[in-house]
């Protein structure tokens, strides 16, 4: 493991505790150039499905992507990181229940809608909010666009 504050690659394993039903090791490292300690986890490499975007493009399932758009959605709320860490985990585990091995986007958000309203009301009712102003913008954008072919 390569110290995060040094680059040296030597360190020792101080501690290591299983975390959340077994999901992941948490180490606790000490690198043994500089003496000083840090953090690693060790989760399992599961193969989770491709998420198709609207215009096709496929890209990975990205844990840290989803994580960081609940967190950015309970920003202002009184939501501990540890609950959306769960809600996180909740959903990969229904993406590892599926057989298929893509998901749209659009599916995805549904999913993570449900249980941000399971996690947050407020915050589920302000990003429902902006979708639909997006939604409204879109059409309102398509309109002149549809007047100008008309002539």
């Amino acid at each position: 493991m390569k110290c995060p504050f040094c680059g040296h690659t030597e360190d020792r394993v101080v501690d290591s505790r299983v975390g959340r039903d077994g999901e992941f090791i948490r180490r606790r490292r000490e690198c043994l150039k500089c003496h000083r300690r840090y953090t690693t986890y060790e989760y399992i490499e599961d193969v989770l499905p491709h998420v198709v975007k609207r215009d096709g493009r496929r890209e990975p399932f990205d844990r840290q992507k989803l994580r960081a758009s609940i967190l950015k959605s309970c920003e202002k709320r009184s939501v501990g990181v540890q609950a959306v860490d769960d809600v996180v985990g909740e959903i990969e585990s229904q993406l590892h229940d599926r057989a298929e091995k893509e998901i749209s986007s659009e599916e995805l958000g549904k999913i993570v809608m449900e249980h941000l309203q399971k996690l947050d009301p407020v915050a589920y009712d302000e990003v429902r909010g902006l979708q639909r102003d997006d939604k409204a913008k879109a059409a309102t954008a398509a309109k002149p666009k549809a007047v100008a072919k008309a002539k």
